[in-house]
């Protein structure tokens, strides 16, 4: 039985928190297999939102411990979904 795992992150201020989220994110790459980041930005504006959804694959000990390391950053909030193939 597989698994696809999809991480989305909702950052409610990118400046404060890009640095650590980039770092945990880089530290995990290994089981990173896509990334799609996206925020709203006008003319005048970038917002300081953003919103991060990951695809994850491989060693699932390692998958959890991505999630835990998301889970620990102030002003982040992640929801998971898991599909079994």
């Amino acid at each position: 039985m597989n698994q696809i795992r999809i991480i989305g992150l909702l950052i409610t201020d990118r400046i404060k928190e890009a640095g650590r989220t980039q770092k945990a994110l880089t530290k995990y790459a290994h089981v990173i297999k896509s990334r799609l980041g996206f925020h709203e930005v006008t003319e005048d504006v970038c917002s300081r939102a953003g919103v991060i959804i990951l695809q994850i694959a491989g060693n699932i000990a390692e998958c959890e411990k991505l999630e835990k390391e998301l889970e620990q950053i102030g002003g982040l909030e992640l929801q998971r979904m898991v599909f079994v193939v």
